[in-house]
């Protein structure tokens, strides 16, 4: 069984923006409006709504039971230019003097 994505931490940034944390420790700004359509996510719309996400069961979640799978989250993360990655190492070069 390969990795299975879970969000641990969500922050709200801006707009319709979520700072997410994965389980390996992955993270990255995603833009949620892509995936406000539909008659669940109506009340998503509403930016005061928007804001009373939370975490469980590994994604986000809203009061009225809106949710996107993680790996839909983490793959939206993981093509952000924003994304971070813990295995990734970035490296300053050497000063000679």
């Amino acid at each position: 069984m390969g990795f299975l994505p879970q969000v641990v931490r969500a922050t709200y940034e801006r707009g319709f923006r979520i700072r997410l944390t994965f389980n390996d420790g992955t993270e990255a700004s995603v833009d949620f409006r892509p995936w406000l359509t539909g008659e669940v996510f109506e009340p998503l719309t509403k930016p005061a709504y928007f804001r009373r996400f939370f975490v469980d069961g590994g994604t986000v979640v809203w009061p009225n039971g809106a949710d996107i799978a993680p790996e839909t989250l983490y793959d939206a993360a993981t093509r952000s230019n924003d994304a971070l990655q813990p295995s990734a190492t970035v490296r300053s070069p050497r000063r000679r003097g």
